[in-house]
């Protein structure tokens, strides 16, 4: 007898194998040109950032400009090309949609989680991030098991690592989601949550920000994840292996570690705001 969740997973199986061989010949067009090609031969490279994201992305709302630590990265790397930077805004959500669809060539700041892996590639570490939470004031959860239980209330934005992490890790808590970082962090504040879940950088610029709204815990055992590229999947590797060379050859000369100690420094952090044992 063929149970349901036999059929449920073959069918996963058969949607993912489709998924991928459909991908490929969809996200280098009817030309059979490739990401690196097209770049190369326009000198534009196009991205997004995500609004209130700061370390990451952050926009000054009076002039419009961009800035942060994959701002700064993906400015040297069309640099590199000598080629254009074109930037639109996306969410963290619709990013990996943004490069399904060729609006983009390529996002950094996705953590590779298998959902994801199904539709798009992913690049080699930028950095660690530990998964963490912004508890509202006399909450103190030392461990996942004391947060996920059923009169736990959790926050979180839709679609996003951290998204996925609370749905695996805590089944039984009551999790709310929200379209953005900053309303899920406006229930802590308003008391209508108890925790939000956030990767540690961004959980970090939030209090600093707000002090009100809560305090950093990182339960145990420590979950993190990296912080990556993505790219639209495609049957070329050229750019993704390309960029890859590049993040390497830049870690190596210290270069990407400054980017992201410059900017933590912009927003109040240093490294000796990090948990003890929580490093980059």
């Amino acid at each position: 007898m063929v149970s349901r969740r036999m059929i449920g997973t073959a069918a996963g199986f058969a949607l993912a194998a489709a998924a991928s061989a459909a991908t490929p010949a969809a996200a280098q067009g009817a030309s059979g040109e490739s990401t690196f090609e097209r770049i190369r031969r326009t000198k534009k490279l196009r991205t997004a950032a995500v609004a209130g994201a700061a370390p990451y992305y952050h926009k000054d709302l009076a002039s419009g400009k961009w800035s942060g630590f994959y701002i700064d990265l993906v400015t040297a790397l069309a640099e590199e090309l000598e080629a254009e930077l074109e930037l639109s805004e996306t969410t963290w959500g619709n990013a990996v949609l943004d490069l399904q669809s060729n609006k983009i060539d390529i996002f950094f700041g996705l953590n590779p989680t298998p959902k994801r892996a199904l539709v798009i590639d992913f690049s080699v570490p930028c950095f660690s991030n530990a998964f963490s939470f912004i508890a509202k004031k006399g909450f103190e959860p030392k461990t996942w098991d004391e947060l996920n239980k059923p009169e736990m209330r959790i926050s979180t934005d839709v679609g996003s690592s951290q998204d996925q992490v609370a749905t695996r890790l805590l089944p039984k808590a009551q999790i709310s989601r929200f379209k953005s970082v900053d309303e899920a962090t406006m229930a802590v504040q308003a008391g209508r949550v108890d925790a939000q879940c956030l990767v540690m950088m961004l959980a970090l610029t939030a209090v600093k920000k707000n002090p009100n709204v809560g305090h950093v815990v990182v339960p145990q055992p420590v979950f993190a994840t990296t912080s990556n590229a993505g790219f639209r999947r495609e049957q070329d590797k050229t750019w993704r292996d390309f960029v890859n060379t590049w993040i390497e050859f830049n870690k190596g000369l210290g270069f990407v570690r400054s980017v992201i100690l410059k900017n933590m420094e912009l927003v109040g952090i240093s490294e000796s705001d990090f948990p003890p044992g929580i490093t980059l």
